[in-house]
């Protein structure tokens, strides 16, 4: 299980290899949320997501010998980027399963980092089995994307950064929103900050039709998705909590928070005209939610932009619909 000595340790590994994203606000998002709002843009990190703190923790921490052979993850994009990226600047080979119905820019990325994309039909074949014969016939090592220990150790490190960040900015209480799928980043920025801010409490957000970890947390155990498709906030569209990640977010998480499409892509405009960072719908659910539904919340709320890795006609859609 993951602690705070693993996220620390991870974060002496990524040293000199992540970037420290700031901590952003705007007067204009403040009059509109009714209280201080923070953002912290992990859309700035390299390939445009926090997915890479976790695998780069993940591989650098693997033997020479392991790590050598190569790695293998499936992703529908963000975790493919971050796996990709880390890969190449270790010098060893990825195979990144995706679907094939993944967003283009997503798939091309993943292959301009120098990955060997293998896609599938999400609706007829089996990416398990896929990925199975892969590894097996080149000795491949499997990075999951949230339900392993390490990957959720990286991801803990934006927590480390909000804490420090937070301690600067003189907040010593905040209700902290994360862009949540499977759970891994939520997971570590809540072990981090329960070690390093007590005084923060940390919740998930999730698109509406999509809500597993809201649900799960309300009913005491895990819930799945109806379906896996449909929402504008792909990247974090999972089927359900995982295993490892859910018995954290139960211990140490609040309330979910749920937000429609509509307000996901109004917040990717406001991020764009008010912070001029770029957002994907899936990471600005967390903005999102502090900007639409912060009456349970309290005076000082930070919103974690998880991704950056946008459509460019999402982001027409975004800027056209809600007039940034």
């Amino acid at each position: 299980m993951t602690d705070i000595a693993m996220i620390e340790a991870a974060r002496v590994r990524l040293d000199g290899h992540v970037r420290r994203t700031p901590l952003l606000s705007s007067p204009f998002l403040d009059d509109i949320a009714g209280r201080r709002i923070f953002v912290k843009p992990e859309c700035l990190q390299h390939t445009g997501s926090f997915k890479f703190r976790g695998a780069w923790s993940a591989i650098s921490a693997l033997s020479p010998d392991v790590r050598a052979k190569g790695v293998i993850a499936f992703s529908s994009g963000n975790h493919a980027q971050g796996v990709a990226l880390a890969a190449r600047m270790h010098g060893i080979p990825s195979v990144i399963i995706m679907p094939s119905d993944a967003p283009r820019i997503k798939i091309e990325n993943t292959r301009a980092y120098g990955a060997d994309v293998v896609l599938y039909d999400r609706l007829n074949e089996d990416r398990d089995v896929i990925g199975a014969r892969l590894s097996q016939e080149r000795g491949l090592t499997l990075i999951k994307p949230f339900d392993e220990p390490l990957v959720i150790a990286g991801q803990g490190t934006t927590g480390l950064e909000i804490a420090e960040q937070a301690r600067e900015e003189g907040i010593e209480k905040a209700d902290v929103l994360v862009p949540t799928g499977g759970g891994g980043f939520i997971s570590g920025v809540a072990l981090a900050l329960n070690a390093k801010a007590p005084g923060f409490l940390v919740h998930p957000c999730e698109p509406q039709g999509f809500d597993d970890v809201t649900r799960s947390l309300a009913s005491g155990k895990i819930e799945r998705n109806a379906t896996q498709g449909g929402s504008l906030c792909d990247a974090i569209v999972t089927p359900q909590p995982g295993n490892i990640t859910f018995p954290i977010m139960s211990k140490l998480c609040g309330a979910g928070l749920v937000v429609t499409d509509d307000e996901a892509l109004h917040a990717v405009a406001l991020a764009f005209s008010r912070l001029k960072i770029v957002v994907e719908p899936g990471g600005a659910v967390a903005l999102a939610a502090a900007l639409f539904h912060g009456e349970t919340l309290g005076e000082t709320v930070i919103a974690v932009c998880s991704g950056g890795n946008i459509d460019p006609d999402i982001f027409r859609l975004a800027l056209d619909r809600f007039g940034a």
